[in-house]
């Protein structure tokens, strides 16, 4: 039998070519790389020294994710004399987290329906928002974000991974609630996103792509 196979393998050998055989032998044993998509570049496009993704999916995780996210460039100033300039920092808006992407304008027009699907209220009146909650001041420690706002973290060189998925179920949240048409509803939301805003196809997409490219992540809640 031990024949047998020998002569088999020699034969199936001699029939594919030694070349053919070196190739099915180098192509089992190259290290798997993740496919590139165009999409996705805009990770790459970010210059840093070291990368780094926060994902947050609640309300309060998108706040805890700025407060993270400043203490990181913070640190990374004080114990490394890096510049903020040298961190690609991305902070992913994503679930109940994407809402906080838009305008003040959005959650005073949709506030209502928009906060009853999250269920989430202005910590300091107790009812629906009508303002974006991280991008106003004069909360203190209502929130986790310190006083930081989106806007800052935006200046500081801050780029973020909206979740378009997300926002195509809010837009038909708010819209069957007040009787609008979803596409338009839609269209105002991604009108008004943050400033380096990125849409991705959905949230989970963008920390599976952002891991692929290099990207610590750290889950926020």
């Amino acid at each position: 039998m031990a024949r047998l196979g020998a002569s088999l393998a020699a034969l199936t050998s001699a029939s594919l070519g030694g070349a053919d055989v070196a190739e099915a032998a180098s192509l089992r044993s190259a290290p798997w790389q993740p496919a590139r998509h165009s999409q996705d570049d805009w990770f790459e496009e970010l210059p840093g020294k070291h990368r780094f993704f926060f994902d947050a999916t609640s309300a309060v995780g998108a706040g805890e994710a700025i407060a993270f996210a400043s203490n990181f460039l913070v640190a990374s100033a004080k114990g490394y004399q890096l510049a903020e300039s040298e961190n690609a920092i991305v902070i992913g808006l994503r679930h109940h987290a994407t809402l906080f992407a838009f305008s003040d304008a959005i959650w005073q027009k949709y506030g209502v329906p928009l906060s009853e699907r999250i269920s989430y209220v202005d910590p300091r009146t107790r009812q629906p928002p009508i303002v974006n909650v991280y991008q106003a001041t004069g909360y203190g420690a209502l929130l986790p974000n310190r006083e930081t706002t989106l806007n800052a973290m935006a200046k500081r060189g801050v780029h973020f991974a909206l979740c378009d998925m997300a926002t195509q179920v809010y837009a038909g949240v708010a819209a069957g609630k007040l009787g609008l048409k979803a596409s338009d509803v839609y269209a105002e939301l991604r009108a008004s996103a943050l400033p380096n805003a990125h849409f991705v196809a959905a949230g989970i997409v963008a920390v599976n792509r952002a891991q692929e490219r290099g990207y610590t992540i750290q889950h926020i809640g």
